[in-house]
């Protein structure tokens, strides 16, 4: 654990330099609004990576208690769950819902970042699919400083539209204590710590990877990419 810890903390998402620049309240609002709707495409694979998580155990208990992620993400009905809350913090940046929902503007970096966390997992033995979700250990340290950021620096976000960074500093803690404990428990030789491990890794560098398109895309290509051909499709709501 000390070494999952180490490793998930010192390559976590939170120190890529365009977080950092979310944190600090430097990005533009179009550079805001191209992380959401991007981001929307990693939320749609997570049911998906989930699902695939079940199939591979053999044990009724792994498999009830490892189906509330995909009821969190998908909802028990229409119109809840994290994808609801992932669109309404779409509306509430100024995105038009309906072009997030379609997914045609997501970035081709992002997309094969998020596919490549599904292969992953799909060709994983379970226990290394279970280890790679481990960088949720870190995640609601990260909620809650987004919280505060976005509160100071982004006020012209609706505030009422945040519910899914909120939901997942409980929930976040949850799954990654239920998590912890498989993994634990598996893992009993070294080499299938090792792979752990390495899981771990693997998930952080496709996090990494899928902000590394949003910066150079969106920060490192300079201020033309600010004009209005490049603007995501707002809502006829926002101003």
């Amino acid at each position: 654990m000390e070494r999952l810890r180490h490793e998930g903390s010192t390559r976590y998402h939170d120190h890529h330099p365009f977080h950092k620049l979310m944190h600090e309240g430097a990005l533009t609002k179009i550079q805001l609004q191209h992380w959401v709707l991007n981001r929307y495409y990693y939320q749609t694979r997570i049911p998906i990576k989930d699902a695939l998580i079940i199939a591979k155990s053999e044990e009724p208990n792994f498999r009830r208690t490892w189906l509330r992620r995909i009821q969190d993400q998908d909802g028990q009905q229409e119109g809840s769950g994290g994808l609801a809350s992932w669109l309404e913090l779409a509306r509430g940046v100024g995105l038009d819902v309906e072009e997030v929902r379609s997914l045609r503007s997501v970035l081709p970096g992002v997309k094969l970042a998020c596919d490549e966390y599904v292969k992953f997992v799909r060709e994983a033995s379970l226990l290394e699919a279970v280890a790679s979700s481990l960088t949720e250990l870190f995640a609601p340290t990260l909620m809650a400083r987004r919280l505060v950021a976005w509160s100071e620096h982004y006020p012209w976000v609706n505030r009422e539209s945040l519910g899914y960074f909120y939901m997942r500093i409980s929930r976040a803690s949850l799954d990654s204590k239920e998590a912890v404990e498989f993994v634990v428990r598996q893992a009993v030789t070294y080499e299938l710590q090792e792979r752990c491990v390495q899981a771990l890794i693997k998930k952080a560098e496709i996090l990494w990877h899928l902000l590394d398109s949003l910066h150079v895309t969106y920060v490192e290509s300079g201020p033309e990419r600010e004009d209005a051909s490049h603007a995501p499709r707002q809502s006829q709501n926002s101003a």
